[in-house]
């Protein structure tokens, strides 16, 4: 764990690289105003965004775009005029965006996947990570109705949080907490890294950085570099790359975001 300063000074920390995933713009779960916030406080050289930022199965159901969705779109087309090399990867929840590789929107590369080059020379495959996800490909019907039930748990998620914090008790993610104790979602997770370490390989990559899980983490996986980005509806979390080539995982966790508040990072560093 490590923390920073905010100043108005020097509102920004910069960084060689950023990976944003699962913002789900569209859903009602989405946290955009946080992504925003995020943003604020944060720029980089290039940024990668790794999937699922426009919940197009959402907005199938019924359609949802308040503001501060609107207001995120408008911030990255901004970074990408100001010169930031923006980077978007499709995922499923986004996947009519698949009939666009090899486009620009705005300054904004629609790829079906690419490779990113560390400072140390290291490669990376950068990739949403569904087309690894069995009931994504096999099962389409199950994938939305375990979409719908994830919706659920949210809501729950957010009900309980509601009474935590009039009591003054920390924040508690129940998707999370589920992921980590069902054996089938533990068994899930590994066979999803194992999958996607598989595949960097045979790109003859490094490493890995993906979403689509929503399980941020950055660890090794059969001498493979595996990094999940996480997700905008629940963790809020980035991958970022520093300067010097180290990798981390920032949480931007504080509901309240106030700008004199000292954010907390939770870090899983390379």
């Amino acid at each position: 764990m490590g923390s920073y300063d905010v100043s108005d000074e020097s509102p920004e920390r910069r960084f060689r690289t950023l990976f944003i995933s699962d913002v789900h713009l569209g859903a009602r779960g989405s946290q955009a105003d946080l992504l925003l916030d995020f943003l604020r406080y944060h720029d980089a050289d290039t940024i990668y965004l790794v999937g699922d930022i426009v919940d197009g199965w959402a907005l199938k159901s019924s359609w949802n775009w308040p503001q501060s969705h609107n207001d995120l779109v408008q911030k990255l087309l901004r970074k990408a005029r100001k010169g930031a090399k923006v980077v978007y990867i499709p995922g499923n929840h986004d996947e009519f965006l698949r009939n666009y590789y090899g486009t620009h929107f705005g300054g904004i590369d629609v790829v079906e996947n690419t490779v990113h080059t560390g400072v140390d020379g290291k490669r990376y495959l950068v990739i949403h990570g569904d087309i690894f996800d069995l009931v994504v490909q096999n099962a389409r019907w199950l994938a939305h109705l375990g979409d719908k039930a994830y919706d659920f748990a949210i809501q729950m998620n957010r009900f309980v949080n509601f009474f935590r914090r009039l009591f003054k008790v920390p924040y508690w993610s129940l998707s999370q907490w589920a992921k980590q104790k069902v054996k089938n979602a533990v068994n899930y997770i590994g066979a999803f890294e194992q999958a996607l370490a598989a595949e960097a390989r045979r790109h003859d990559a490094d490493g890995v950085i993906c979403g689509h899980i929503h399980y941020a983490v950055i660890r090794d996986e059969d001498g493979i570099r595996y990094m999940n980005c996480g997700d905008w509806v629940e963790s809020c979390t980035a991958l970022v790359e520093h300067d010097d080539g180290h990798f981390e995982i920032i949480t931007w966790a504080d509901h309240l975001q106030k700008p004199a508040q000292v954010p907390q990072v939770a870090a899983r560093a390379a």
